[in-house]
C-alpha cells in the first residue's frame, strides 16, 4: 500500500513532509484522514472525509454545538412563520468570501438555487421543501417553502447550507478550486496525497484560529495513520481503530478523544439503478435480502473486528439519537436464512458481487461477512476499490451490493430521507416504497417529536422487511491527538472544529 511507505521506503516524501513543516511546529496543523475526499463542491460531494475539509474552508448558514443544538453561523438569527412555510434568516454583516466578494442575501439565494437546479446535485432532496429564496433586504434571506419542513434548518448546518462565492462558482470547475468564506482558503490538492489550506487573512473571526496552514493527508490504513501520529508526522488523526485505542492511551505523547457517533455502516443493495446489475434474486426478492441479513451475526462482527466497541445496527438512527427506534436487531438464524432462499426459488450457492473500499478495516469486515453468509449458501465475490470510486459506482448503478457508511446527522431526516425516499439524492439502490415515502414526508411536516418518532419507527420496521439497506453497526468517533494540541473537543457529528485549537511547542 502506497501510504505504508510514508514511514519506510518513501524517505524523500518524509523529508519533504518534515522540511515543509519545520515552520510546522508553530503554524501548520496536519490531519490524517481515512480516505481521500471526493469532489470539493458541496453540491455534489458525499463523503465524510470531504466534510472535514469543508468545515475548515467554508461556512454554513447555521451550525451545531457540542450538544447538537443549532447555533448561529452565517445567519445570526432566524424565525419561522406561524404556519412553518416561511423561514427568515438574518445574516451576519461584514463577511467576505476568499476572493474578496461580499457575502449577503444574494449569496444565499444564489447558492440555494444552485443546489436545487445543478444537474447531479445531491442537495436537491435535502432542500426539496424549498420553493424559492427571496432577498427582502441586503442581509435578509427568506425561504418560501412548499410545505412545512421540520428538518430544513438542520440541513442548513451541513453541505446544503454551505455558502460558496457566487462569482467564482459561476465560472465552473468549483471542485478544482473552491472559494468559500471560512477561516482557511484552498491552496492546492494532490489526489490521494494531500489537500493544503492557508489562513484567510480577511476572515471575520480570524483571532479564533491559530494556524497558518492546515494540511489534510489521506492515509487509508488506520495503523499507518497511527504510526504517523506517533512519529510526529501528524497532529490529529480521525478514525482510530478500536484495536488501537489502548496503544494511544498508553503513549504519553498522545491523547485519545471519542464520542458516540451518529453514523452507521451498511450494505446498499442495487434494486433498480439501471438494468445491468438488477436482474438478480437479491434485487428482485426481499426474501433474499432478508436471508442475507439473517446470515450475519452482528454481535460477533463487532467482537471480532471492533473488540466490542461498536454497536450492532438495524436502522439509520444511532442510540445517541432520541429517534433511535426500539426495534430488535435481527439475531443470526442460518436455518431461517436457508428457508427464505428456498422459498424464493434460489439455487445455492448464490453468488453476489460485493463492492468494498480497499482499506484494511473494510476488508476485514467484508471477509468476516463473507465467511458468515457462506454458511447460508451465499457466496460473496469481493471487489476492492478506492472509497471515492466505490461511491461513484454506487451512484451510477455499477454495483450489485456495496458496503458504505454515513457519518450521521443530528436530525433524523438527514440520516434516512435521502437514502430511502424514492427520489432521494443518496438512494443509490433506487429503492421505492410509496408507504415509506409517505411516512418520511409526514415526518418532515411535523415538529412534534413524538409524532416523528412514531413515523420513523414505522419506517424502520418496513425497512427491515424490505432490506434495501442492510445496516451492520454504528460507529463511535475516535480521534488520536498529539499532546501538543490543545483545545480539541469531539463532536457527535464527527467533524473537527478548528476554532480554539492550538499547538504548544
Amino acid at each position: 500500500m502506497r501510504f505504508a511507505s510514508r514511514l519506510t521506503a518513501c524517505i524523500p516524501a518524509l523529508m519533504l513532509l518534515t522540511s515543509a513543516g519545520l515552520a510546522h511546529a508553530e503554524s501548520t496543523l496536519r490531519i490524517g484522514l481515512g480516505s481521500d475526499p471526493d469532489m470539493l463542491d458541496p453540491a455534489t460531494a458525499r463523503t465524510y472525509y470531504g466534510r472535514f475539509v469543508f468545515s475548515a474552508m467554508c461556512e454554513r448558514l447555521v451550525d451545531v454545538d457540542q450538544h447538537l443544538q443549532i447555533v448561529p453561523g452565517l445567519a445570526k438569527d432566524w424565525a419561522y412563520s406561524e404556519d412553518g412555510k416561511t423561514l427568515t434568516l438574518n445574516l451576519r454583516e461584514g463577511v467576505t468570501f476568499q476572493d474578496g466578494e461580499k457575502f449577503d442575501a444574494q449569496s444565499v439565494k444564489y447558492n440555494i438555487e444552485r443546489y436545487l437546479t445543478l444537474p447531479g446535485s445531491l442537495r436537491k432532496s435535502e432542500l426539496s421543501s424549498v420553493e424559492s429564496v427571496e432577498v427582502t433586504a441586503p442581509y435578509t434571506a427568506v425561504f418560501h417553502l412548499k410545505t412545512a419542513d421540520a428538518a430544513l434548518l438542520m440541513q442548513l448546518t451541513d453541505r446544503a447550507g454551505t455558502m460558496m462565492a457566487p462569482a467564482a462558482t459561476a465560472k465552473g470547475n468549483v471542485a478544482a478550486h473552491p472559494v468559500c468564506s471560512g477561516p482557511y482558503e484552498f491552496v492546492s490538492r494532490v489526489q490521494q496525497d494531500r489537500i493544503v489550506l492557508k489562513r484567510f487573512e480577511n476572515y471575520w473571526n480570524k483571532g479564533a484560529y491559530h494556524f497558518d496552514k492546515v494540511v489534510f493527508l489521506p492515509i487509508p490504513d488506520a495503523s499507518v495513520r497511527l504510526a504517523n501520529l506517533r512519529a510526529g508526522d501528524l497532529d490529529i488523526t480521525e478514525g482510530i481503530a478500536a484495536s488501537d485505542t489502548a496503544t494511544v492511551k498508553a503513549d504519553s505523547n498522545l491523547q485519545l478523544a471519542s464520542t458516540t457517533g451518529l453514523g452507521y455502516m451498511g450494505l446498499t443493495i442495487n434494486i433498480a439503478n439501471g438494468t445491468a446489475n438488477t436482474n438478480t434474486p437479491l434485487a428482485k426478492d426481499a426474501r433474499v435480502r432478508q436471508a442475507l441479513s439473517l446470515a450475519i451475526d452482528r454481535d460477533a462482527l463487532n467482537q471480532v473486528v471492533f473488540q466490542g466497541q461498536y454497536t450492532p445496527a438495524n436502522q439509520a438512527f444511532s442510540p445517541a439519537s432520541p429517534y433511535h427506534a426500539d426495534v430488535p436487531v435481527p439475531k443470526r438464524d442460518i436455518e431461517k436464512a436457508k428457508a427464505l432462499l428456498a422459498e424464493a426459488g434460489v439455487k445455492t450457492p448464490l453468488t453476489i458481487d460485493f463492492l468494498v473500499a480497499n482499506n484494511p478495516t473494510s476488508q476485514q469486515v467484508a471477509q468476516v461477512l463473507q465467511a458468515m453468509v457462506s454458511e447460508a449458501g451465499i457466496n460473496l465475490n469481493l471487489q476492492m476499490t478506492e472509497y471515492a470510486t466505490l461511491l461513484d459506482r454506487q451512484q451510477s448503478g455499477e454495483f450489485k451490493m456495496s458496503m458504505s457508511g454515513w457519518s450521521g446527522r443530528p436530525d433524523p431526516d438527514g440520516n434516512i430521507f435521502s437514502f430511502l425516499n424514492t427520489k432521494g439524492g443518496l438512494n443509490d439502490g433506487k429503492y421505492s416504497n410509496p408507504q415509506v415515502d409517505q411516512w418520511l414526508q409526514e415526518a418532515r411536516l411535523t415538529s412534534d417529536v413524538e409524532k416523528r418518532k412514531a413515523l420513523y419507527k414505522q419506517v424502520v420496521v418496513q425497512e427491515n422487511l424490505d432490506d434495501p439497506l442492510v445496516y451492520l453497526y454504528f460507529e463511535p468517533r475516535i480521534f488520536g491527538i498529539s499532546k501538543k494540541v490543545t483545545g480539541f473537543v469531539p463532536y457527535a457529528d464527527g467533524l473537527i472544529r478548528l476554532q480554539g485549537l492550538a499547538l504548544n511547542k
